[in-house]
């Protein structure tokens, strides 16, 4: 069943930058949980760590399109290693400001340079992937659904650490757990350079860079935002279930039953040939998306809710893998790290605005009817599916784009 999977894994140095790459991409899964951790267990007020974790996250977002650009344009080896020191600088200046008692705003522009300085790692190693398998779209697809996988792995594993640092042990631990992770992890994979895409500068005769097919882009990073906004309302309704159950300390019992059912979806979808378009499979993905999420608000017991999400998070790796297949196969080779790096941003724009509206129907009218918006932004993610094309994201503008194509 997992041929697929030793197939990519075999070509040379791929295990070594696909696992080096799981380490650097860990912060993502504890930065901001870190930062509440750290704030919170020094004394201060959970409205500052809120705001702080909301400063890391907002510059995250507005910088890692231009950092998927720069990765295009200069390359790995050269700009992961710059942004990775930025990251550590930010991170080590937002716990001394914080356990030295310095004034607020040194705290708050060392989140911002942290968030801002954190590599798009996943959209790195995707393109690494692109690369190593050029020609083989099949084997891509596993790829990413390997990786896929691991994103899911991460954020069982990286949550659960952290809070056991920061809690039994200091407080700043947690961001102690995201530095000596991501730092070392995006050093160690910027110099692996035999596997890294070549750097596309429009020069050396390669000729002028080539145009990005914005209208699909947008189009699957308005699907991607309305799916974050999904998972986001989702999350903090789960939070808020299993508080009204008088069960508020299994609520990441519940979310880890989520993430299991997306990477053990993801896990299969790797092992088959798919004959449908990337965008096909967004299309029937985010539908699916947004059925399940309908009998949610209808649960009145942990056990039930725990199957429901279980079930639930089938859907959700396969749908995330099509999305980015959809791009992979539509944007020219020269600019893939920036059209991932969208939808990723598309995703995490989408966090902050599901998370608050399903707190304010929380506060309202209480756990189950918040699930209402989880399920209104798959709706709208299934909406915004149907102006995709059926075959691919768009015609590839670069021949080593046709090659990737499936026939």
């Amino acid at each position: 069943m997992f041929t697929r999977y030793r197939t990519v894994l075999a070509h040379p140095g791929a295990l070594r930058f696909s696992l080096t790459a799981m380490a650097a991409r860990l912060p993502i899964s504890v930065s901001t949980l870190g930062v509440v951790l750290l704030v919170t267990g020094l004394g201060h007020s959970y409205g500052l760590a809120g705001a702080l974790s909301a400063a890391f996250t907002i510059c995250n977002g507005l910088s890692s399109v231009v950092q998927g650009r720069l990765l295009d344009r200069l390359g790995q080896s050269l700009v992961l290693p710059v942004v990775a020191s930025l990251y550590g600088l930010g991170v080590v200046g937002l716990v001394v400001a914080l356990e030295s008692g310095w004034p607020q705003p040194v705290a708050f522009v060392s989140a911002a340079l942290a968030g801002a300085a954190y590599p798009p790692i996943g959209s790195a190693v995707r393109a690494r992937w692109s690369h190593v398998l050029k020609g083989r779209p099949s084997e891509v697809q596993t790829a990413y659904a390997l990786e896929s996988v691991i994103d899911e792995a991460i954020f069982i594993i990286g949550p659960t650490v952290a809070t056991v640092l920061a809690t039994r042990w200091h407080p700043w631990a947690g961001l102690g757990l995201a530095l000596v992770t991501g730092v070392p992890g995006t050093l160690a994979l910027a110099a692996q350079r035999s596997t890294q895409p070549v750097p596309h500068l429009g020069s050396h005769g390669s000729g002028p860079r080539p145009a990005m097919p914005w209208v699909p882009v947008i189009v699957l990073a308005a699907v991607s935002l309305a799916l974050g906004s999904m998972f986001a309302a989702a999350e903090v309704s789960t939070v808020a279930f299993a508080g009204e159950q008088d069960a508020k300390a299994y609520a990441g019992v519940l979310l880890a039953c989520w993430a299991l059912g997306s990477m053990l979806a993801g896990l299969v979808t790797g092992t088959f040939h798919w004959r449908r378009s990337p965008a096909s499979r967004v299309r029937v993905g985010a539908f699916l998306l947004a059925l399940v999420m309908v009998p949610m608000s209808f649960v009145g017991s942990m056990a039930v809710m725990g199957v429901a999400l279980f079930v639930a998070g089938f859907a959700i790796a396969p749908t995330l893998i099509a999305t980015m297949s959809a791009v992979e196969q539509g944007v020219p080779a020269a600019r893939l790290t920036e059209g991932i790096a969208v939808i990723h941003t598309g995703l995490a724009a989408g966090l902050a605005p599901g998370a608050a509206l399903a707190g304010l129907v929380i506060d309202a009218h209480g756990a189950s009817p918040s699930y209402l918006v989880a399920l209104g932004g798959g709706v709208v993610a299934a909406l915004a599916s149907l102006a995709l094309p059926t075959s691919s994201t768009a015609r590839p503008t670069t021949e080593g784009a046709r090659e990737r194509r499936v026939p």
